[in-house]
């Protein structure tokens, strides 16, 4: 069995309000809470966090599923959006919808798009990081495959 290791340090010197600075290999940013949490909205936070790991673990799925099935792949991108519920003053991270639009080159035959339809449903079950949060975040997809 073979184990990653993956290691962030953090430094915040103040309270509620204040900004502090990650830094995990090639992520290094500022960090603080969000405007809409009466935040300063300095850097990133939390929520944009697990988004983005979520966004970031899906797409690459994907392209890594697409690849190995050797479909004529054109173009692909992808917008997520994370929703969080505030009830009686508690966060909860309730919801992630990815929104991929995916193009085959026009030599793609339906066989092609029935696998990547297949493909787009599978990636989303096989992150990691949604693997990691299921149970916890509501996942959507909403797929657009051109």
């Amino acid at each position: 069995m073979a184990e990653h290791h993956f290691h962030l340090k953090a430094d915040w010197p103040g309270g509620r309000n204040s900004e502090g600075y990650i830094e995990a290999g090639n992520l290094k940013t500022k960090i603080s809470i969000p405007p809409e949490m009466d935040g300063p909205g300095i850097g990133t936070n939390p929520d944009e966090m697990l988004l983005g790991a979520a966004a970031t673990c899906y797409i690459i799925t994907l392209a890594a599923m697409i690849e190995r099935a050797k479909l004529p792949l054109k173009e692909m991108s992808l917008e997520s959006e994370g929703i969080v519920d505030v009830t009686n003053g508690v966060f909860t991270y309730k919801k992630i919808i990815h929104r991929p639009t995916v193009a085959l080159k026009a030599t793609a035959g339906e066989e092609e798009y029935q696998m990547l339809r297949k493909l787009v449903e599978k990636a989303e079950k096989s992150c990691m990081i949604s693997r990691a949060i299921q149970g916890n975040v509501a996942l959507e997809l909403e797929a657009t495959i051109i």
